[in-house]
Formats: C-alpha cells, structure tokens, sequence
C-alpha cells in the first residue's frame, strides 16, 4: 500500500487518473489485513490487495462524484455492493478513479477534474469512459480496478492503455449503487494488469443480488480453476465485415500476428457472418442509441431541469438527446433489445468464441479532441467502433494485449463468448497470454518502475 501511495504521489499528477486518494483509511486497512494474515485469518487471494474503483461507484463515507459538478461533493451513506463484496473478501480500498463525466463518452477528456492522461504517452486520451481505471492499472498506481462498461468502458481503455478489461454477462455483475448511465446497457466489471488476476476479482464480484432488478440468479463458477482447462478444441469464429473495416494497418498487423500464435491452440478459425447481418442481431445501432440516449436522460432529467450549469457542455449536449426519443421508440427499441438476448446463442452454432481487436484505431490526443467539442462524439464512436455491439446482447468479453503501434501504444484483442460463458472466453484469454509477453510491458513514466 505505502508502494502504491508513494507511486499516485508521484505520477498522478502527470496522469490524473485519481479524483480521491483514501491514504489514511487505505494504510489503516491494510494493516488490519496485514495483521489478520498473520493470525492465520486469510480470506482469499485479494485479502490486503490495493484496489481502486470508477468514481461513480458509491463508497460510504467518501464522495462518489462521477467526474461531474453536479455531485462534486455528493457522499453516499452505504457502498455499492460490489464495494461490500471487496471489502468482505479483504481488499484494501485505495481511492476513487477519474471518468468522463457521468460515464458519458469514449475518452475519458471531458471531467469536471480535467481529462485522465493515457501512461504510455500523456498527450494522448486514455479512452473511457473508465479511463482513470485503466491508467491507474496500467501505471502500477494500484492492482486492480473496478470499472463499468456500457459501450466499451472497460475494454476500450483497457486496450490503449495495455491491460486487461473484462466486462462479464449483462446481470452478471451487480450494478446496485452505481451511478446508471443506461440501466439496460450498464455492466460493471474487473481491469487489471493479467486475466488472471481479472478472473480472481470477477470471482468476488460475481454472483445474484437481490437489489439490483438486472442481476441473474446463477451460480458462480470456479474462474481459477477455469481457465487453466485446455483450448485444443475452441472454435474461433472472426466476424470480419464491421469489425475488420478500416482497420488501422498497425492494428491489422497486431491482429494477424494473434491470430498465428490462437491457431497454435485451437482447433478451427472460421470467418463467420457479420453480426449486423444476423437474423438475431439486425440493426442494432438505432435501437441501442435510443434505449442509451432515453435511459441516460431519464435519470438525468431533473438534474438537467435545476442545475444545468454544473455540467460540462459535451455531455449535456449529448443527454438532451435522449428527450428526442418516444415511447413508442423506446418500448420497440427495448423489445428489440431482449429478443436479440433471447436470440443471440445462434451466433455461437458453429463456433464458441467470437475474435475481433478491441479498437479499430489509435486513440486520439487530448488536444484533438478538446480543440473542436463539436466533433468529439464522432471521434469518441469511432474509437468504440468495435465494443458497443457486444453490449447490446450482453455477451461476456475481455480484452487482453496483443501488440504495440510504432509510436509505442498499446493494442488489445477482444474475445467474446455466449451468454454465461466467461470460463471459455477467459480460458483463451490466459492461453493467449501466457504465449506472448505483451502484457509484461510497462509504460515508462519519467524512469519511475516497479
């Protein structure tokens, strides 16, 4: 804890990543852990762990502000549940994480904080909306982060900033004291530096809680024990038209050279139909822009009304969309939404895991996007090209590190799964992982290493 202390002491002002540091209860935690470990009273590997949490997770006692002056000085008065289930699994709580404001956008450049750097190279935005999480993550500020995910908010940053983001199955997760951006879409999930240190907090977050309407009532599988099982016999199916277009050619190198080392343990790569085109899964964008814009404005709507002014311009802009949206489209978008997750294992007759990169192109730099607001959504969608379908069914996906562009950052590969199924998807994750060292990278920040 004092090593990560010492670290945000001196990098965060380089990265912003961090809006709150808990020093003092961090250090008092983390010797309570200490001196139960020693007592014999181990509850598991995240007992004493440093961990930090998206700021728009409610911690009692500790603001959650959402990167927003609307809530600024908001303290909750109970934690979230993912919070309750870290902190009986022993994690040492170390602070709150800087976002796009209200988790609205893809870059992590618009928070009333000011906008989160990307560790391999500060000039450059490091995605979002989870984009302190994955910063934080990447630059040894913590071990593991707790993000969210609703277009790609985990996996987006995870990949350009070089770690691992999984986002579990829609319910998955309990979102019960988080800050919604849309109820339907939201997912909230692990980003860490390994999949296996992804899998070993999954297996404290996961699992059904009454409060939230969403959660699924499932038992949770051994994720350890999981993804050491053999991927000799994986089908792998790649989806090239939509998530194959335009591809950056440096990003179309790193995802040749993954798939060469994924044939060396699999069975089949089989390119397959593209999702948009599935019967199961036509024309998803209009009905997940209005069930995203409507939810987003419905909860924001009163907050709007009286105190629009402490919102920064981008993202009231984009929550007034929502007021464009009517019942009757939102009902007809939102039963289109739960045919397709009723509908969508079809995808998975011929092949068990889906293969895409992560993100299409490289991140873009904090001045581009500030310097013309107006055009900063566009580059914001374009960065979350290749994540925002996979949350309209729910389906579970990580993305885990596959290569570098010349200028020196970061590329992931997303693997996807059927609903349920994160054991598979973590399983060639791991696989994958452990063949290749991209993952053993570290962003040099100043000469400052572990």
């Amino acid at each position: 804890m004092q090593a990560c202390l010492s670290r945000i002491e001196r990098l965060n002002g380089k990265l912003n990543a961090f809006i709150t540091v808990t020093a003092d209860s961090a250090l008092s935690q983390a010797r309570a852990a200490e001196g139960e470990i020693q007592r014999g009273n181990w509850k598991g590997p995240l007992h004493g762990m440093p961990i930090a949490l998206k700021d728009l997770i409610d911690t009692a006692g500790v603001r959650t502000t959402a990167a927003s002056g609307v809530f600024k000085d908001r303290v909750p008065a109970q934690d979230a549940e993912v919070v309750r289930r870290l902190k009986a699994a022993g994690a040492v709580l170390l602070g709150k994480l800087n976002l796009q404001e209200f988790a609205y956008g893809g870059s992590s450049a618009v928070s009333y904080f000011g906008p989160v750097h990307n560790p391999w190279d500060p000039a450059y935005c490091s995605g979002g909306s989870s984009g302190g999480s994955a910063a934080a993550v990447a630059a040894r500020l913590c071990y593991a982060a707790i993000g969210t995910d609703t277009g790609g908010s985990i996996r987006q940053p995870a990949s350009y900033c070089g770690i691992v983001g999984l986002k579990p199955t829609y319910g998955h997760v309990s979102t019960f004291g988080v800050t919604p951006l849309s109820w339907s879409l939201d997912h909230v999930g692990p980003m860490t530096r390994t999949v296996k240190d992804a899998i070993l907090v999954l297996q404290v977050i996961a699992g059904y809680d009454a409060h939230d309407t969403s959660s699924i009532d499932a038992p949770v599988p051994d994720y350890a024990s999981a993804i050491n099982g053999s991927t000799s016999s994986l089908r792998l199916g790649i989806p090239r038209a939509f998530f194959y277009d335009d591809l950056h050619p440096e990003i179309q190198a790193a995802m040749e050279s993954a798939f060469a080392v994924l044939k060396t343990m699999t069975a089949l790569q089989l390119d397959v139909a593209p999702l948009a085109s599935n019967a199961t899964y036509s024309s998803w964008n209009d009905p997940y822009n209005a069930v995203f814009t409507a939810e987003a404005y419905a909860y924001h709507q009163e907050f709007v009304a009286r105190t629009p002014e402490l919102y920064q311009a981008p993202t009231l802009k984009r929550l007034r969309t929502g007021q464009e949206v009517t019942v009757a489209k939102y009902i007809q978008s939102r039963r289109h939404l739960d045919y397709v997750r009723r509908s969508i294992a079809r995808v998975f007759d011929d092949v068990d895991l889906l293969i895409t990169p992560t993100v299409r192109i490289p991140p873009f730099t904090i001045a581009d996007l500030q310097g013309d607001p107006d055009a900063a959504r566009s580059k914001e969608l374009a960065m979350l090209h290749n994540t925002r379908p996979l949350n309209f069914p729910g389906l579970p996906t990580i993305s885990v590190p596959c290569g570098f562009t010349r200028s020196g950052l970061p590329i992931g590969l997303q693997i996807s799964a059927r609903l349920g199924d994160e054991e598979r998807a973590c399983r060639l994750a791991y696989a994958y992982e452990q063949s290749t060292d991209w993952h053993k990278r570290e962003p040099n920040l100043g000469g400052i290493k572990n």
